[in-house]
Parts: C-alpha cells; structure tokens; sequence
C-alpha cells in the first residue's frame, strides 16, 4: 500500500477534500464483485456490509458499485452485500464474512448497537474494521471514513435560512418545522449539531419559531410523511420552513405539502443529491439538497481498506488524519472526513458536470423547461 497522503480529484466547481479535526444494494446475496468491468480481485478479502435499500437510493446506486471498483483497484478482492435494514441480518452477514477470512471489514451500520457489536467480533479474530458514513458510537472500530455531517447540517441550516429570505420575507417569526434522521443514527445527531450552529440565533431572537423537532425511527420515509402532517395540522397548517434531515424525509414532507396547497411555497431542505431530491430542486418543491461526491467517500475507504489489509497502520494513519468525536466510547476515533457542498437550484449542473447524475435522470417533462434554464442537457 502506498503510504502517501490520500490526494482526490476535485468533484464540481469548489469540491475538495478535506480531512477535519472536527466532527446521512441487493439483499444479502453472494458476492458481487464480478459486477464491475475491473477484473476479478485476487487479493486480500475484503468485506463491505451496507445498512438496507429502503430509505435511500444510495446505497444500491452509488455506494455498491463506487466500493467494488475502488477496492479492486487497490488490488483487494472485495464481498459487498446488505442487511436490508435487520439488524440479525447484519450480524449474520458478518459472523459469516469473518468465518470466509476477510482481512478488513468495512460497516456501513442500521444502528450503533449492531455495528459496535460487529466491530468487537471482528477485531477479536484479528479483522479490520472501518466505520463507514456512519460511526458506531460506543464501537471500537479504530477508523472511520464519511463525510463531515456536522457541516451538512451546517449547510441545512444555511439553505434553510436562503430559502426563507426568499418565500417568506420579513415573516417575523417564521414558523419552522425540523424533521430528523434516526435517532440510533450518529450522523442524524451530527446534523442537528450542525443546523443549530445556524439555526438556534433565529430562535433565540424570534425570527424563527421551532414548531417541533422530531427525529424519525429508522430514517423512515412514511413515518416521516405522517409525522409532519400530524405537526402540520397541530399547528393549524402554518409552515414556513422545514429542516428535512436527507431527500427521502424531503419528499415525503413535499407529498404532504401538496395535499394542503403548499408546494413551493415552502422552503424544504434535504441532502444526497438524489435524482428525486434533484427533480424537486428543479421544480422548486425543495429548496436545496447537499451533494456528497460517494466516489470519494469509496476510495478513501478502499485506500484505508489496502494499508489495513497489508497490515501498515502507519500509511492507514497517514490517510486518515482527522478525528471523530466518540462520546459514548470517550475515545477519539482516527478519521477521513470529506467536504459536502450546498446545492440550490441554480447549482444542480454542477452534480451534473460531476457525473453523480445524469441529464436523463432528473430532466423530465416537469423540470425540462428548469434544465433548459440551467443549461442541463
């Protein structure tokens, strides 16, 4: 393994990576890794289990694909299945990984419980483990690769505000509501962190008023759409903004949104960069997203995941500079954090231009007139 500093491709206009000091498939099937174009892996086994399928596009349409080819180019020979959000499944997909002779293990966890479990099953037999987008709070894995989700929260925040600034001037105090990611999630704590950094002075001063916040179970799409529309109606069906934690939770309060007439008129955050949470950017229904190039993300991990297996700890420590807060464990966990980037309507092209996405997918009848506007296509 090389052991010198991890160096990524800039992603878009202003995307690059940084490594912070500060701190959101199939079913669980054989081996995918003849699923790229890049050749069999012939070395070290390397085992990658993704959390589920259910709340987010990502995991099945971007992680999957982007770790099978950044691995192999590392030369490792990588198994990449997911737990379809059960947490035995997981375990069990695990148990059998580390039974197979995986070297290094990289978890991308439903919950911390699973994933701090998981981790101390492995380290036990001599494995690897990297906490991968999320960290396993209590855990013992010694790395762990994401992105720096307080500054997508920070980047929530700031949308947020943009967004009423524009729908909503001089509305003193508007009336927010904030629906949340899960809370056995450490990324989903994370971003609440990072939207208060901007957010809770609007509160203090009573420019805003924090209708509810409420995290949702298991980042779930559904419990999030009823969710809102039982706060919605609570409160007399007065919205003025919403903080929605990823494009999932976006689209289902957007849903609601429009059975009271309110689509568009209501800046919604999210993030991802979904094709769907894309479209709704377009259409106006959400006001931002924020892109998190995965392509990065999989090869810091496959980096990582080549030192560990070659056993140098030394050239895993060169990559992984940062640290990650774990207060649960009391421990301070050796990190690779990337930089998200803010994504309004007028800065769709650039997930474009990246390559994240393609024309097709988000320019459709209702948002070919935006794509045209924004030169997609």
């Amino acid at each position: 393994m090389r052991s010198r500093s991890l160096a990524l491709i800039a992603v878009g206009t202003g995307l690059v990576m940084a490594v912070s000091a500060c701190g959101a498939d199939t079913s669980g099937g054989g081996s995918t890794s003849g699923t790229t174009d890049d050749g069999p892996g012939e070395g070290a086994k390397v085992g990658v289990i993704l959390p589920e399928t259910a709340t987010s596009v990502r995991w099945e349409g971007f992680d999957k694909p982007l770790l099978e080819s950044a691995l192999k180019a590392e030369g490792l020979d990588p198994d990449v299945r997911n737990a379809q959000g059960d947490v035995r499944k997981f375990g069990t997909i695990a148990d059998g990984m580390i039974d197979a002779g995986v070297e290094v293990l990289i978890i991308a966890t439903p919950n911390s419980e699973v994933g701090a479990s998981v981790a101390k099953k492995a380290e036990a037999q001599g494995v690897h483990v990297i906490d991968y987008d999320r960290l396993n709070r209590g855990g013992t894995s010694r790395y762990y690769v994401s992105f720096d989700n307080v500054a997508v929260g920070e980047l929530q925040g700031r949308g947020l505000v943009e967004g009423l600034a524009a729908l909503a001037p001089g509305k003193r105090p508007a009336e927010v509501i904030e629906i949340g990611g899960a809370p056995t999630d450490h990324n989903a704590a994370l971003l609440t962190q990072g939207q208060k950094k901007v957010l809770q002075a609007k509160y203090d001063s009573g420019d805003y008023r924090l209708v509810r916040s409420q995290p949702i179970e298991g980042w779930d799409n559904g419990k999030g759409g009823t969710t809102f529309e039982q706060v919605l109606t609570g409160n007399g069906r007065r919205v003025d903004g919403v903080v929605a934690a990823n494009d999932g939770l976006a689209g289902a309060v957007i849903t609601v949104l429009k059975k009271f007439g309110l689509n568009g008129k209501v800046p919604v955050t999210g993030q991802d960069a979904t094709p769907e949470g894309l479209r709704a950017v377009l259409r106006g229904d959400q006001y931002m997203t924020v892109f998190k190039p995965i392509a990065a993300e999989a090869e810091a991990a496959a980096k990582l995941a080549g030192a560990l297996a070659k056993g140098d700890t030394a050239a895993a420590d060169a990559l992984a500079t940062g640290t990650t807060e774990d207060a649960k464990g009391h421990r301070r966990v050796k990190s690779v954090l990337l930089t998200p980037q803010l994504i309004t309507k007028d800065r769709v092209k650039l997930v474009v231009d990246a390559g994240f996405v393609e024309p097709a997918d988000i320019c459709v009848p209702d948002t070919r007139a935006a794509c045209a506007e924004q030169g997609i296509g």
